[in-house]
């Protein structure tokens, strides 16, 4: 038995704002340690034990971030991941059966489906678990994992299980899938101890999803298979047929399969294995505080913050000191373009501030001043009627695409590092302190020939300075025509 991680990747955590961005999600930062969540669900079976484990995951994301899970995956030294690129989003359910699909090409591994943006403290703890799941799902079974409560909770679903199977240590049958109750419910589930927190993590056979996809929504079925039957290899990410995919129905992988598996035993067993391993899905910022490092008053803190007679308070500092004074169960959140300070009771309305954001068109719903490209990355550090100012970083061996505006000049400042310099028919390299001119129109191309990082101030002049006026003409990214 062989056991293949399934990342999924897909989602915006606009609830966790302004640190997640549309562009920049939650599972891309670095929320509990120096690793993002990310990074740390691929590293969860690191040490694992107890069968063989693929040390290629797959991960099924969207075009805009797969360049930083490359990066990211190649940073904790992940060998060789299957980046799957969904052209649209469809939902968990069509995303594990493209993966299935990919997994069944180098034969019938057990698959352990994970999101890339939950918090597990006890790796331990969850490693057991996951090899009880996957003695069962080599079997035939189909496993989910059941977060042991620990308070009613009204934000997350509830699966009620059964007895203990059996020859099983802890795993127990699978009943029935509850939406989300209101707290004198939730209260009753937590007492009967017959229910668990809906984690959406799972493990079956790669070859028994598909046969209960199959079962449960051909169309779903079909468009996946073709999809994947019209795969394309990109550099390091595999691009599925677009048409194919967009037929595809959206469905989660609870309604689309796992809740029909008490009434359909043909599709397989279905099983809940609890699971107590200090797991959230780091849904809203009081969650996050609930899984964090605490001081002796409760508080808990990230990058440079002082706390003055405060309790229980969560302060996020990305960019600069902030200090807590007089705080009681509060958060706040810091970064180069936003401040929010909300209290731990009412950290579910950041999606309404985010909502207000989009509707008055501004950008901080969707993205970071400082934003990553496959080069390296960029900060705008500064703007106004006519002018921006970048900071560029390209890394070493890099290059940004050889392009053309329509609407812009350039001046670049060589602060750090080499750089080499094409504008129009030239080719030359500049040192530090440094500095060039690029004409509007005049086709250009800044690459990084050293072996340090290179850093410049771009200084943009020109009637129009929007991201869209790039004309691309060479692209060591795959990015013309995407």
């Amino acid at each position: 038995m062989t056991i293949k991680s399934v990342i999924l990747s897909g989602g915006s955590g606009t609830r966790l704002w302004p640190a997640s961005r549309e562009s920049y999600p939650k599972q891309l930062l670095p929320l509990t340690g120096e690793n993002s969540l990310l990074q740390e669900t691929a590293l969860r079976l690191n040490g694992f034990g107890a069968t063989d484990v693929d040390p290629r995951p797959i991960v099924v994301t969207n075009e805009e971030y797969r360049f930083i899970i490359a990066e990211q995956l190649r940073q904790i030294g992940a060998r060789s991941p299957q980046i799957v690129l969904e052209p649209a989003g469809r939902n968990t359910a069509p995303a594990l059966t493209l993966a299935a699909h990919v997994a069944s090409e180098e034969g019938d591994p057990v698959l352990l489906v994970m999101p890339a943006d939950h918090v597990v403290a006890d790796v331990a703890a969850f490693q057991r678990g996951i090899a009880e799941g996957a003695r069962l799902a080599a079997d035939g079974a189909l496993v989910t994992f059941g977060i042991v409560p620990e308070h009613p909770e009204t934000g997350y679903g509830y699966i009620r299980a059964g007895d203990v199977r059996s020859g099983a240590d802890t795993a127990r049958s699978l009943l029935e899938f509850v939406e989300k109750p209101d707290a004198e419910t939730a209260r009753a589930y937590v007492d009967s101890g017959q229910y668990f927190w809906n984690s959406g993590i799972f493990m079956m056979k790669a070859s028994v999803w598909l046969r209960a996809i199959a079962q449960c929504n051909a169309a779903m079925a079909t468009a996946c298979a073709e999809a994947a039957a019209g795969c394309q290899r990109d550099a390091d990410f595999l691009r599925i047929d677009r048409t194919a995919f967009e037929r595809c129905p959206s469905d989660s992988i609870d309604y689309a399969v796992m809740e029909h598996l008490p009434s359909a035993p043909e599709l397989g067993a279905g099983v809940v294995v609890p699971l107590s391993a200090g797991w959230s899905d780091v849904g809203a910022w009081d969650a996050l505080w609930a899984v964090s490092e605490k001081d002796e008053q409760g508080n808990s803190a990230r990058g440079e913050v002082m706390f003055e007679a405060s309790r229980n308070t969560l302060v996020h500092a990305n960019n600069r000191l902030v200090a807590a004074i007089g705080c009681e169960d509060m958060v706040v959140v810091e970064t180069p373009d936003a401040v929010m300070v909300a209290h731990k009771s009412r950290t579910q309305d950041v999606k309404k501030v985010v909502a207000r954001l989009k509707a008055e068109g501004r950008s901080l719903a969707q993205s970071h001043r400082k934003v990553y490209r496959p080069w390296g990355w960029y900060d705008s550090i500064d703007s106004g009627e006519r002018f921006q100012v970048k900071r560029i970083v390209v890394n070493p061996g890099a290059k940004l695409s050889l392009q053309m505006h329509h609407h812009r000049a350039e001046h670049w400042i060589v602060v750090r590092g080499t750089a080499e310099v094409t504008c129009g028919d030239k080719v030359f390299l500049l040192a530090e302190n440094e500095s060039t001119y690029i004409p509007l129109g005049r086709t250009h191309r800044l690459a990084n020939p050293g072996r340090l990082p290179l850093e410049i101030i771009e200084v943009q002049s020109g009637g129009y300075l929007g991201e869209d006026d790039i004309v691309r003409f060479e692209d060591n990214y795959g990015r013309i025509g995407h």
